[in-house]
């Protein structure tokens, strides 16, 4: 097995937004904010190569939607899907497998495409499974008010009717050990419903795909939990039982929405679990 970060592309979000009742006098030490109170976020993926199977965690916002869409996330840098993996040496072509941690659109938005003509959509992996589970997928095509505007049906639709959309094994359990992808996969529901969060052992470590649980190096203190998550209670328990998990197993966590940090280690303090160290993945893993 090996597995690479994939960048796709760097975006902005309003810091008070991603910090909930944290004040800003306090986020803005590690997540400093532009004249328009405006954080640097990532949108980081994993490639996991196994075998035969190439599978992506995730695929970033896409480039297909409006430039009046994309002015209200202030994309910066250089980064883009497709270059990132050519710059692996692969092609979208060879993806066999990608899992969404969840449905919303700097999730997703890379799984679907224009087609050639721009009349209309096609899958930007025409060999792979897209992978989620059936409650997130009933939760996504028919969204609450609140999460309305993150689930685009140009995500959702064609993957659906493309014959490519495949649920996971869902078991009534917060960790499926093993999935039908070859790695754990963690449910959480803070967020949004049944977010799945790969974890993945690789070269005698542990990997853990934090997604939205834990968005950036800034968000590892329990109770900085981001303004989106429709059941913010729930995100402090689960988060919780992870911190504290991931510090007894020395977990090293990966950051997809961290634009400066890639991954960290946790370490326990007299004032709860605290970032211990950050690293390249280069760092720890070649």
């Amino acid at each position: 097995m090996k597995i690479y970060p994939v960048e796709t592309g760097n975006f902005k979000l309003d810091g008070g937004a991603m910090f909930g009742v944290v004040p800003k006098t306090i986020w803005q030490r590690t997540n400093p904010a532009d004249h328009n109170n405006l954080i640097d976020l990532g949108a980081r993926s994993l490639l996991i190569e196994d075998g035969d199977r190439l599978t992506l965690v995730d695929t970033g916002l896409g480039n297909k939607q409006s430039e009046k869409f994309f002015s209200y996330y202030h994309r910066w840098g250089n980064f883009t899907l497709d270059s990132s993996l050519n710059k692996l040496g692969f092609h979208s072509d060879d993806i066999t497998d990608v899992i969404l941690t969840h449905l919303h659109f700097d999730h997703c938005g890379g799984c679907i495409k224009w087609n050639k003509d721009r009349t209309g959509y096609e899958p930007a992996f025409k060999n792979a499974r897209f992978w989620t589970n059936e409650n997130h997928w009933k939760w996504a095509t028919e969204p609450n008010a609140r999460e309305k505007a993150s689930f685009l049906t140009e995500n959702l639709l064609p993957m659906e009717e493309s014959g490519q959309l495949n649920f996971i094994d869902r078991k009534d359990s917060t960790m499926l050990e093993k999935s039908e992808l070859g790695f754990g996969i963690r449910f959480v529901d803070g967020h949004t419903e049944k977010q799945m969060l790969p974890q993945i052992k690789y070269k005698g470590k542990t990997i853990v795909y934090v997604a939205d649980l834990i968005p950036t190096v800034g968000h590892i203190p329990l109770v900085y939990v981001i303004g989106y998550d429709t059941r913010p209670l729930l995100t402090l328990a689960e988060k919780e039982r992870f911190l504290n998990e991931a510090v007894k197993n020395k977990y090293y966590l990966f950051f997809e929405h961290d634009a400066h940090n890639q991954l960290c280690t946790l370490k326990q303090t007299e004032k709860g679990v605290r970032l211990d160290r950050t690293f390249t993945f280069d760092e720890v893993f070649n």
